[in-house]
């Protein structure tokens, strides 16, 4: 929305300079009837009088009421101000707000243009309606128009005679969309004010003609009755009718009735040929009579056909009339639909057929149709207009979210704020599940990585102690056939000496007497010779065998060092079917493919690698020294 030229005028209310600044603008007291909503002026009417130029000719009633109203509103100017906490300036302003030339002419305006004043005259309807804070569009539209012009945040609106025992108030504050609909409504009059045509003087009210005026009926009739005993039968007849019973209750009462119609239709009867009889004789009467009752007939019948024409034609004019403004409402929503298509706008609602009720003239009924019609298209030009705006919206956060909203055509007709916000916390709502999703998927992965890492970390170990163990088969092949060999070789030379045990030296009495230790756990005698230890074995000092095969884990210890742990700590790499095999260390616990060992075990390892190096070293040793 685009306000420019805000300007207040030097014009006092109701002088000739204040007429004139009016005809180059569309005034807050005419947009009522702009839109459709006023009480007094219907929307042609506006039209008529904006072409022209001419202005609305008021009765001396109505100058009275226009008096009276001012005096009202000095007079309660003070009562306003108590409410308003300020005091009140009468002012004209205009404005040109979107190209429109707009003007309003405030009852009362704050010095800080934050207050607007308007006041009506006191009447007992709108007074209850101020009270209740529903006032009709009548009003609204008029306030709405005085501050946007004169930028005022609200309203004081007030219904008085100028006294303080009657006097009412209420706020009013607008909204974008009133100010939204209020532009709408003056650009819908102001295409419709281009493109006017002054219709044609109206004809005067047409007044009923009769087919043909008639001569006045002139009738003499000669001569009289010579005998009859029409009094008697008169008065024996209309006894006798009046006496028939009409309350049936028996069968009897039935039979009774059912003769007595019998009786009647054979009066009338009789009636009827007394009656053709006795006009017989005067042929002239008879024929006077026949006339009559041909006229008679011929009047009746036109009647009623031209009543029932009259009638059906009325309803075909005015359903005409309702199908003609449906069909131009209904035309202009498909252009709006085709403009903003894929959208579809929601129902306008456009009640013709009430607006034009109790009206009884055709002008007045079109005039009705017109209003309802400017005011729907204004409407279904603002949904448009939203629709618009929305879409736009969309177009700008949601690009890459389109899935999301597969109800788009239900959701656009939101208001501007809302739509933007169901928008926004849709995508927010999307992008916080899809995060959550990926970052479960990174997690997972990573775990899966972990998971492959850790598999690859135990094959290489496997094949790194495979490696080992093999290359220490190797060495223990060999060097048993080393020992073999030189055992061989020592008998060839000495074949009558015996092996005997060597007599321990000061370091092996202090570790105790030798033993050999196969793989499978078997302990020689420390008299047997070292080199008749199996392939692979190990020699270890008879204390250290014993503590390994005492060394117990405490079932309260906890097993927390893998494999990995305990080579990280020596500073080279054994194997699980070493420290199993070789070392006879068990595993404290086994947890799927890892393999944990707790503290004393530990101690327990860096013990029996000592002495296995030890041993391995006495025995070469001792093989040299044979050989």
């Amino acid at each position: 929305m685009n306000i420019t030229n805000r300007t207040t005028h030097d014009v006092q209310q109701g002088t000739g300079a204040w007429l004139r600044l009016r005809e180059g603008f569309f005034t807050a007291s005419e947009a009522p009837a702009a839109l459709g909503v006023s009480k007094y002026v219907t929307r042609a009417e506006l039209l008529r009088r904006k072409h022209t130029g001419v202005p609305e000719e008021h009765s001396a009633a109505t100058l009275g009421k226009f008096a009276a109203g001012h005096e009202a509103e000095a007079r309660a100017r003070p009562l306003a101000e108590d409410i308003a906490a300020s005091e009140l300036f009468p002012v004209t302003m205009t404005a040109e707000v979107d190209g429109l030339q707009l003007l309003a002419s405030l009852d009362g305006l704050t010095l800080d243009d934050e207050i607007a004043w308007e006041t009506k005259l006191w009447n007992e309807e709108l007074a209850a309606d101020v009270c209740a804070g529903t006032l009709a569009e009548h009003y609204t539209v008029q306030m709405d128009q005085e501050l946007l012009v004169s930028g005022a945040r609200r309203c004081l609106f007030t219904c008085t005679d100028g006294t303080s025992e009657r006097f009412v108030s209420c706020w009013y504050e607008p909204t974008p969309e009133r100010f939204a609909a209020l532009l709408d409504g003056w650009r819908h009059f102001a295409r419709d004010l281009a493109a006017y045509v002054l219709p044609k003087a109206e004809e005067a009210v047409p007044v009923g003609r009769a087919p043909e005026t008639l001569p006045a009926l002139r009738i003499e009739v000669t001569g009289a009755v010579t005998a009859s005993n029409l009094a008697e039968f008169k008065q024996t007849a209309l006894n006798a009718i009046r006496s028939v019973n009409r309350e049936l209750r028996t069968d009897q009462d039935f039979a009774d009735a059912e003769k007595a119609v019998k009786w009647c239709s054979d009066v009338e009867t009789r009636l009827d040929a007394a009656k053709a009889h006795a006009l017989s004789q005067t042929s002239s009467i008879d024929a006077l009579f026949r006339a009559i009752d041909d006229i008679s007939a011929e009047a009746r019948r036109v009647r009623l056909d031209l009543d029932k024409l009259v009638t059906r034609r009325k309803g075909e004019v005015k359903d005409e009339a309702v199908l003609r403004a449906r069909r131009t409402l209904d035309e202009r929503i498909a252009t709006l639909n085709a403009e903003i298509a894929p959208m579809r706008l929601p129902a306008i609602a456009a009640d013709f057929a009430a607006a034009i009720k109790g009206k009884r003239s055709i002008a007045s009924m079109q005039d009705a149709l017109d209003g309802v019609l400017a005011t729907a298209t204004i409407a279904a030009e603002a949904d448009a207009r939203a629709i618009r705006a929305n879409v736009a919206t969309f177009h700008g956060i949601a690009v890459g979210f389109e899935f999301l909203f597969a109800d788009l055509g239900a959701v656009i007709h939101k208001a501007a704020d809302d739509f933007r916000l169901l928008v926004e916390a849709r995508i927010a709502t999307h992008k916080a599940a899809e995060a959550d999703r990926a970052r479960k998927a990174a997690e997972a992965e990573a775990a899966r990585i972990a998971a492959a890492e850790q598999r690859a970390r135990e094959q290489e170990a496997a094949r790194i102690a495979e490696q080992q163990r093999q290359q220490a088969e190797e060495v223990a092949r060999a060097a048993t056939a080393a020992a073999q060999a030189a055992a061989k070789n020592i008998e060839a030379q000495q074949p009558q000496q015996v092996l005997k045990a060597e007599p321990a030296t000061a370091d092996a009495t202090d570790r105790g007497p030798a033993v050999t230790v196969s793989p499978r756990g078997g302990a020689m005698g420390a008299g047997q010779a070292a080199a008749a230890a199996p392939a692979g074995g190990a020699i270890f000092h008879a204390g250290v065998v014993e503590a390994m095969r005492t060394q117990a884990v405490r079932r309260d210890e906890p097993a927390t060092l893998n494999l990995g742990a305990i080579c990280g700590r020596l500073g080279f790499t054994v194997s699980a079917a070493f420290l199993a095999d070789t070392l006879h260390i068990q595993p404290a616990k086994v947890d799927k493919a890892s393999r944990l060992y707790t503290e004393s075990q530990y101690q327990a390892i860096c013990r029996q690698i000592v002495s296995h190096v030890s041993a391995m070293a006495e025995l070469y040793e001792r093989t040299a020294r044979a050989a």
